[in-house]
């Protein structure tokens, strides 16, 4: 299983959770908050459209105008445990701007809806999509990786990979490190179906150990597609089997051996 687990995945070496082109050309670490929502399934006469338009109103008047966030994405369930599940995805340049972010909201919410009326009935109607549970989580970025030059004018499908590190006492940072960039740079970058790629490691919730990739490609068909391609540009960087095996076990003593897959659409629409 680890063998077939490090054709398809690059170890952490890259940038931030998901994509935008504010870190193209930076080198500087980033916190990413995950919070999952869920749609409120009793809602009756629901319309995408609407609820997309309704989100807008929200991105450009308040969060597109929020200087402590740097970014933020919207992601629908498309092959998860739970259709239900909505992630917004927010880009901070360090912690003390998560709780102040907060604060500029509030600010920016009451200078668009003035009007204390519209405001209360502009959010009745916005929560009206959402189920009342929710939960978070918070990433750290590393500098690198296959970065776009600038958002997408179109919904992608993420591929999230979310695996587990081991601390292998015969291991080393330097190693590790060095193992990752070999990896990205013979396979990842070479692969044209991979649009993007950002890994990330945890930073505040409830599993220290995980880590997160996502895979940003253009449609399901181009995902398989791009696994395969990952398998055949590894053989080729690496063609000699006993080579390829030498590689894999000495990347795969990071890992505990286990992983979970997700996939996810965006929606293009709400990007910052």
């Amino acid at each position: 299983m680890k063998t077939l687990k490090m054709i398809f995945l690059v170890a952490l070496f890259g940038l931030l959770l998901l994509g935008n082109k504010s870190f193209a050309q930076d080198d500087k670490s980033y916190l990413v908050t995950v919070t999952k929502l869920h749609w409120n399934m009793n809602l009756k006469n629901f319309s995408m459209d609407e609820w997309i338009k309704t989100e807008k109103e929200y991105l450009d008047k308040v969060t597109k105008k929020n200087p402590l966030i740097v970014g933020q994405e919207v992601l629908l369930h498309n092959f998860t445990a739970d259709n239900t599940e909505i992630l917004l995805v927010t880009t901070y340049a360090k912690w003390e701007d998560i709780e102040k972010a907060g604060d500029k909201d509030e600010e920016l919410i009451k200078a668009a809806w003035p009007d204390e009326k519209a405001r209360k009935a502009y959010f009745e109607k916005r929560n009206e999509y959402y189920a009342h549970n929710h939960s978070d989580e918070i990433y750290a970025t590393i500098p690198g990786g296959k970065i776009p030059k600038s958002n997408f004018d179109k919904d992608m499908i993420y591929y999230v990979r979310v695996s587990h590190f081991t601390y292998p006492k015969e291991g080393t940072d330097k190693e590790y490190k060095d193992l990752t960039k070999q990896y990205f740079d013979a396979v990842i970058n070479k692969n044209d179906l991979i649009k993007a790629y950002y890994p990330n490691r945890h930073a505040w919730g409830a599993d220290n150990t995980q880590f997160t990739e996502v895979f940003l490609v253009d449609s399901l068909a181009d995902l398989d597609a791009a696994l395969n391609k990952n398998r055949d540009l590894f053989k080729t960087a690496w063609p000699d089997e006993a080579k390829r095996k030498e590689f894999n076990e000495k990347l795969g003593k990071y890992y505990d051996g286990t992983h979970a897959d997700y996939i996810y659409k965006s929606v293009h629409e709400l990007v910052k």
